[in-house]
């Protein structure tokens, strides 16, 4: 039994020895060692070993870099205003020996260091500056950490500024300057938008007036121009046709008797009038014709000695035969003769039976009694 509690005992020891002996380091890792209280040496990472209840690993240092966030701390502004200012510190141990005899806590040293460096960085500068400089402020502060901190092994490789934070007060009315700045922009913008569209609706109505300018300026070029070519071809009809008519005239060579006839035909046409209420036939109507006649037979354009028949314009070959002029002036004659006893009855049947008396065949009673001239 003595022997199996002498082999336990043994054995713990073995176990215990072989622990204080045989150390393991992590990677990025370093052990500081100590030799009764006193620096003897750094472990680097991996397997090592040292002198059992000699040797003591005091600190394990990670040399990895570390990131740490400050609270918020106030800080006075050059224009006298108040601004809460957390920051965030990347640094890496470099020494572990400088960062383990030299400063009994480095992360609170860097932190102290960090909030007087920034209040006397910030201190130089208003409110507006802080919150436009943050490279600037970063730059400065980590200068100063970084200096500041070599000789605790410690290296400092960003400084940044996680908020700043005005007072309420100061938060309202910048608020109010942005939005009457964005507000002023944006009045701008539309403004500019407003001229830019009155700009474009101008140039489209230049350029409607101007076509439409133009469109009416051909528009009317044309028409004058068919006005000028219908003149033209309704000018050349007409003196086609008074051509034909004046040819077909002094083809048909008229005579005394076919214009009385024409004269009578037309005074129908003079009583037909509206305002013609009352029309007169005089009772010398007949010397009246043969004056006509005796004048008409003098005018220019009527020949007294009557030519052959004169053929200047085709009619083509549908026009009807001309009656030779002898058949025509006899027709014409007698057509006017008879015409001229129905226009003396009419316009005076005393003068009528006068001559009838004459001839025997008129009653006594109405012998030498002139009747007034007849009203149509």
């Amino acid at each position: 039994m003595a022997v199996l509690i002498a082999l336990a005992i043994l054995l713990a020891f073995v176990v215990v020895l072989l622990a204080k002996t045989v150390q393991i380091v992590p990677q990025a890792r370093a052990g500081i060692v100590e030799r009764f209280g006193k620096y003897q040496q750094t472990l680097d990472a991996g397997l090592k070993l040292i002198v059992p209840f000699i040797d003591n690993v005091r600190y394990r240092i990670d040399l990895r870099e570390q990131v740490v966030s400050f609270p918020p701390q106030p800080v006075i502004t050059e224009d006298n205003l108040v601004v809460s200012i957390d920051t965030v510190i990347y640094f890496q141990v470099t020494d572990p020996v400088a960062a383990t005899y030299e400063i009994a806590n480095y992360i609170q040293a860097v932190e102290q260091l960090t909030m007087t460096s920034l209040r006397n960085i910030v201190g130089g500068m208003d409110l507006e500056e802080t919150l436009t400089s943050r490279d600037e402020i970063n730059t400065r502060l980590r200068g100063v950490l970084d200096e500041a901190t070599g000789k605790w092994g410690i290296r400092v490789n960003r400084v940044e500024l996680k908020g700043i934070d005005p007072p309420p007060s100061i938060k309202d009315s910048m608020e109010k300057q942005m939005r009457a700045d964005r507000d002023k922009r944006a009045a701008i913008l539309t403004a500019e938008g407003q001229r830019q569209s009155a700009i474009l609706s101008a140039e489209g109505m230049k350029q409607s007036a101007i076509l439409t300018a133009e469109g009416d300026r051909e528009s009317a070029i044309l028409r004058a121009q068919a006005d000028r070519e219908s003149q033209i071809l309704k000018a050349q009809g007409e003196g086609q046709a008074i051509q034909t008519v004046f040819q077909a005239i002094h083809d048909g060579q008229p005579d005394q008797s076919l214009l009385a006839y024409q004269y009578l035909q037309m005074m129908p046409k003079i009583a037909e009038g509206d305002a013609n209420k009352v029309w007169i036939v005089p009772s010398e109507i007949g010397r009246a014709l043969e004056g006509l006649g005796s004048t008409m037979s003098e005018m220019s354009g009527i020949p007294k000695d009557l030519p052959g028949p004169r053929t200047r314009v085709d009619m083509g070959s549908t026009s009807p035969e001309m009656p030779s002029v002898d058949a025509s002036k006899k027709a014409a004659n007698d057509a006017v003769q008879a015409a001229i006893r129905e226009a003396e009855e009419a316009a005076n049947p005393g003068r009528a039976r006068r001559a009838q008396d004459v001839s025997g065949n008129a009653p006594d009673g109405d012998a030498g009694v002139e009747p007034p001239p007849a009203q149509i």
